[in-house]
């Protein structure tokens, strides 16, 4: 029996306050199971910006998508996450990645480092997460025992190792650092690429008692009849997918809403995708797909 679907929005602007609370009540309106915030310099800052989502709303959760761990001391993160889970009633969800702008760290006076020890931090960011937050001394205490659930995104080996010890939520991005481009330029996988990738994930997790939701970020969705075309545009911004490639991968949903439900379904059997994360711009655009898949 397949996993449900679920929704997900990442909110990545903020006008005001009141503009901030209309867009989460819509995204509630508009079917949407979790509303997230990203982790990036000029845009929101996490925490609050989800503490006034819960506040504005009633029945989504609330998360990170993701925090950039090298941003963050553990310790002090706990207490980020703890507070935000009590404010919330207990509806956060903690997305967590390494980060890949090395100029927000420059901005922000803090150590880039390499690839490895990005990763290094952010698995003992996890660890110390994981220990804090189990330990029946910490205050604040989250809602959620012994914490809330906890996504990780990433796609390199050593990342799908951690996710696959620790996060209840695997995400990926379907993208990878582009070869030959400026630092933090992504290019996106193709489906092959992408299976061989889910393939590396599931051998690291094939210990697992309980078997993690599976998260994946459509960049682009894009309403047409004619998804060719639409492709055709796609592949021409030079993101590493030819027009054939850009028509399979589950990071472009593209077509009429009865298309890209089928196109869920399909990856979802194919990949084992059910928890769907589409960016704000495309919030509205995305609404009659979930109403089409409602209860699948």
């Amino acid at each position: 029996m397949p996993r449900p679907f679920r929704f997900g929005v990442n909110m990545l602007t903020i006008e005001s306050g009141p503009a901030w609370r209309q867009k989460c009540r819509q995204a509630e309106d508009l079917g949407y199971d979790v509303v997230l915030v990203p982790d990036h310099l000029g845009w929101p800052a996490p925490f609050p910006a989800l503490v006034a989502a819960a506040e504005a709303t009633e029945r989504p959760r609330v998360g990170t998508f993701v925090l950039n761990a090298g941003f963050w001391n553990p310790a002090l993160l706990a207490r980020e996450v703890a507070t935000t889970d009590l404010l919330t009633d207990g509806r956060l969800e903690l997305g967590l990645g390494t980060g890949y702008v090395r100029d927000e760290h420059d901005k922000a006076g803090l150590p880039w480092g390499t690839p490895g020890e990005r990763v290094d931090h952010l698995t003992r960011t996890v660890e110390e997460l994981d220990r804090l937050l189990g330990d029946p001394e910490h205050f604040p205490k989250a809602a959620q025992q012994p914490r809330p659930p906890l996504l990780i995104g990433g796609n390199g080996p050593r990342m799908l190792r951690l996710a696959a010890r620790h996060a209840d939520i695997a995400a990926f991005t379907g993208g990878r650092a582009a070869r030959g481009k400026p630092e933090g330029t992504l290019e996106l996988l193709t489906a092959q690429a992408l299976d061989d990738t889910l393939t590396a994930y599931r051998k690291a997790a094939a210990e697992r008692e309980r078997p993690a939701e599976l998260n994946i970020l459509v960049q682009r969705v894009l309403v047409t009849d004619d998804r060719r075309a639409a492709a055709r545009e796609i592949a021409g911004h030079d993101i590493g997918l030819d027009e054939e490639q850009a028509l399979h991968v589950p990071t472009f949903l593209i077509g009429t809403v009865p298309q890209m439900a089928e196109q869920l379904r399909a990856h979802r059997e194919r990949y084992g995708f059910s928890y769907i994360t589409v960016l704000d711009p495309f919030m509205e655009a995305f609404a009659p797909v979930i109403e089409e898949l409602k209860g699948s």
